[in-house]
């Protein structure tokens, strides 16, 4: 929504690390709090960096109630109660929390939504007042509406006055700011200031989440800016270097929803068409080091069209490689190319060879997108996208549409995902640094734990001794570099375990990709690890037989009779050239597993229909290693 809106009427992988004492300032009115950081990353905190509650004008327009108080007692393991009446909890807590409210139009339908009608004169504006006030459908309908006119560009005169949007947006900015800082616990939860700047044309998603390292000493001498009809980030990537020059603090954005902005996410060229410089990559990469790969609307790691060898390609993609995000242009396969991460990873390749700068060189994690105030990834308790799509009888076979149009369905939305973060302590601080190194991964719900370390000498033996900190010693984590070592071969160390709560590790792969001698980038998918290799599952023809399923979708359960709990290797890659720039990640797979659709059937007794996804193989991506010969 466009922010200039004003209302007429006032409108465990690894051993313990020695740990160190570091004095973190947390900015709570600027005191200082001991908190003790490791050595190195001892342990992954899990958290979510995208989450939407009542101020944000879509998530308030879709009947969410619910506010940054209680979103923030919901990450940190409290019970509430849902805007629907149902009581909410996680089964674990989370470790942070980014509440990232839309800048644009922040708190525009709550203000509407209290207006008196006597003083609305906008005949489409008093539409929307009487049908939120007429409730559930009523509320869904008017944002489904406002949304459709935002991507036309065509919002009501009444809803433009950026100066009563500024007034409205630093008020609840302000009170916003106290609430993290009440909530920011270092050391044992972390709630970051953020906010989501909502860059859309047409409904093509150019969405970033902004995130300060700061707390409110800093952060309150700014606020969240309102994006003006661009097509360019430069306008948000101002903001933050003006931020970080007059406050001294840090600041990230994480680009979003790349499989929704109909090609434009990941150009080959700079925006708008012109070659892209070295000055425009690195700046994108500094500002952006960290991109998330999956969420409820959909998955945005690799798409069939692109990787037509990986059988595991196209998770969560049904529904959303239809159109752009509020279905007003539709999509069409050579777009596919700029809104993918793995083809983004490829064309940072390409992009670094001709100019020396790597704009697509980032990290990847995963986060709900929620606009409920409950930042909950989990299948057995997904409580949807926002309010109008709340656990229900009806919710998975039902058109659930962000604009007017038609095309998606409820079972379309994914239950996920989570931002698994590296880090030396539970602090704004320790976690924010985390992700700028780009020391992060991505799961589309569970919490496996995934380690994955690059160097040159690295053996299967290390994985008997103190394999952590050989692979901080004497190689890099996800996120990291390596450079050239004459006559030297990369490996790698490589481990996941099992979610505790969850489901058994069907295997391990890496993905690698590179730049051939002929300039064109390419891919590869190598099955590195997986339960019962030396058993039933002996690779044949370069394939590894599939693991099994033991879903039984009439009772929404699954048996752990199949599959391993641990997987850990250390993995050479057998192609390399030392020639040839390459990137490698991991992407580990669960065996099946109920879905969200498969736990609403069991739950309301409904009939489900025949195309809604029952089942699905979740995984986890982690941040890549890059490999950059010496020139």
């Amino acid at each position: 929504m466009r922010g200039k809106y004003a209302l007429a009427a006032a409108l465990m992988a690894g051993t313990m690390l020695t740990a160190g004492c570091d004095r973190i300032k947390q900015a709570t009115g600027g005191s200082e709090v001991a908190v003790a950081e490791t050595e190195f990353p001892e342990r992954v905190f899990w958290g979510d960096t995208h989450l939407h509650t009542s101020n944000s004008v879509d998530a308030f327009g879709f009947g969410v109630r619910l506010g940054p108080e209680e979103a923030l007692r919901f990450a940190r393991g409290e019970e509430v109660t849902a805007t629907t009446g149902m009581k909410a909890k996680l089964a674990r807590p989370l470790d942070f929390l980014v509440i990232a409210d839309h800048a644009e139009a922040m708190g525009a339908t709550k203000a509407l939504y209290d207006a008196p009608r006597l003083m609305i004169r906008d005949e489409r504006m008093r539409r929307w007042y009487d049908l939120m006030h007429e409730g559930p459908a009523g509320s869904q309908q008017a944002m489904a509406e406002l949304l459709d006119a935002r991507g036309r560009n065509d919002l009501p005169e009444a809803m433009m006055d950026a100066d009563a949007a500024a007034e409205r947006t630093q008020s609840i900015w302000k009170e916003h700011l106290k609430t993290v800082e009440r909530y920011n616990e270092p050391g044992k939860f972390t709630a970051f200031a953020g906010f989501e700047y909502t860059l859309m044309q047409g409904g093509n998603n150019l969405h970033r989440n902004v995130i300060f390292r700061d707390g409110i000493d800093k952060v309150g001498k700014v606020a969240p800016i309102d994006p003006t009809y661009k097509e360019t980030p430069d306008e948000i990537w101002n903001y933050m270097e003006a931020y970080e020059k007059s406050t001294g603090g840090k600041v990230l954005a994480i680009p979003h929803n790349s499989n929704l902005s109909n090609g434009l996410m990941f150009e080959l060229t700079a925006p708008g068409g012109g070659p892209m410089t070295a000055e425009y990559a690195k700046r994108r990469a500094r500002l952006e080091p960290v991109v998330e790969i999956t969420q409820i609307k959909g998955d945005s790691e690799a798409h069939p069209f692109l990787s037509s060898n990986d059988e595991f390609a196209g998770f969560g993609v049904a529904g959303w490689e239809l159109n752009n995000l509020l279905m007003q242009e539709p999509k069409k396969n050579e777009m596919f190319a700029g809104e993918y991460v793995r083809e983004a990873l490829k064309r940072g390749l390409l992009i670094e060879a001709q100019t020396g700068a790597n704009p697509y060189k980032f990290g990847v994690i995963g986060s709900t997108d929620s606009h409920t105030s409950l930042a909950t990834g989990d299948e057995d308790n997904f409580f949807g996208k926002h309010s109008g799509n709340e656990p229900s009888a009806t919710r998975a076979n039902e058109g659930q549409n962000l604009g007017t149009r038609v095309g998606r369905f409820g079972w379309h939305y994914l239950a996920g995902g989570y931002a698994a973060v590296w880090a030396k302590a539970n602090t704004r601080a320790a976690i924010w640094d985390a992700m700028a190194r780009r020391e992060v991964y991505a799961t589309t719900g569970p919490r496996m734990t995934v380690r994955f370390f690059g160097g040159w000498d690295f053996k299967g033996d290390d994985l008997k001794g103190d394999w952590v900190r050989a692979g901080y010693k004497r190689g890099v984590p996800m996120g990291g570099e390596l450079a050239t070592k004459p006559g030297a071969r990369p490996s790698f160390i490589v481990s996941a375990l099992k979610d505790p709560l969850g489901a058994n590790l069907d295997r391990v792969q890496v993905v690698k990709g590179w730049v051939d001698k002929a300039g064109k980038a390419q891919e590869k998918v190598f099955d590195v690890v997986w339960s019962d290799m030396d058993g039933q599952r002996k690779a044949a023809g370069g394939k590894v037989p599939a693991v099994g399923d033991t879903v039984n979708v009439a009772t929404a359960t699954y048996q752990n009779s199949i599959g391993a709990p641990t997987l850990a290797t250390v993995w050479s890659d057998p192609e390399f050239d030392p020639k040839v720039r390459a990137f490698y990640y991991v992407r580990v797979l669960e065996i099946p597993t109920p879905s969200w659709p498969a736990f609403d059937a069991v739950r309301f007794k409904v009939k489900l229909n025949p195309e809604v996804r029952v089942k699905q193989q979740e995984r986890a991506y982690s941040s890549a290693i890059w490999y950059t010969p010496t020139a």
